[in-house]
């Protein structure tokens, strides 16, 4: 998945809470090559979601990023939703959808899943770019940017929607005070490997999005998982796992 650029702007330190391994051999063999694929079922839909209500504010000027063709200014239909943790995200529609109403069945359909994510996830989430197109989703700018035609034929078909969702909304909410953090970089050094090969291949701007859905699902979905794929997870990442652990994140409505 490409990603859009993130602006890291704050730097946290934590207590080391590493175990610290023996030297590494640096000769990485990460078990997946991404992790938004591991399994269909650590959110689905039939989980709850946060998701109140949603309203139809018109139309209004709005930078909005779209693959297809980069940065763009434009005049998206515009739906306010509403959470029940008292967070709201404005979600844009592309005006190539024709009508507010045909605008709004999309608007509705993700706002309801965005809403099985957690407050954490969601916290810094102001916005949500929906638009047309076969490109994958992508995090950051207090976004999550959606493309209808690339969600259908790959992360819906294959069940995945939501897993995507908490990757992208880890970019969002969780990098630019996590991702150089001394306690996180002492936990990829203690740890003396990467969960795939996304995240090998991209330390800084991929690791904690790679590494977070597979904490999510061994610390609160293993029971949706194999004993093998918790026990991979836990012996790839189990200082990641620790860090992730001491920030006492906000796991409504999953927990």
């Amino acid at each position: 998945m490409k990603k859009l650029f993130l602006v890291f702007i704050i730097i946290s330190c934590t207590k080391d809470i590493t175990d610290k391994s023996p030297t590494c051999d640096n000769i990485y063999n990460p078990p997946f090559g991404g992790t938004i694929f591991i399994d269909p079922d650590i959110i689905t839909e039939e989980d709850p979601t946060t998701f109140v209500s949603l309203s139809y504010a018109g139309t209004g000027s709005r930078l909005m990023y779209d693959r297809r063709s980069g940065w763009i200014t434009s005049e998206p239909f515009l739906f306010p939703a509403e959470y029940d943790d008292g967070l709201s995200i404005e979600i844009q529609v592309n005006p190539e959808f024709g009508s507010w109403e045909n605008a709004q069945i999309y608007a509705l359909k993700y706002a309801e899943v965005i809403g099985r994510l957690t407050t954490q996830l969601r916290k810094d989430v102001q916005t949500s770019w929906i638009h047309k197109g076969d490109e994958p989703f992508g995090g950051g700018n207090n976004n999550l940017l959606i493309h209808t035609d690339w969600s259908e034929k790959n992360y819906e078909d294959q069940g995945i929607l939501e897993e995507t969702l908490v990757h992208e909304a880890a970019h969002t909410s969780l990098d630019s005070y996590h991702a150089e953090s001394i306690g996180w970089l002492d936990a990829q050094i203690a740890d003396c490997e990467f969960i795939s090969e996304y995240a090998r291949d991209n330390p800084i701007r991929e690791d904690i999005a790679e590494s977070y859905l597979p904490y999510l699902a061994v610390k609160y979905r293993s029971d949706r998982i194999t004993p093998a794929l918790k026990k991979t997870i836990e012996n790839t990442i189990p200082n990641r796992i620790k860090y992730f652990d001491s920030q006492n994140f906000n796991m409504y409505p999953i927990q």
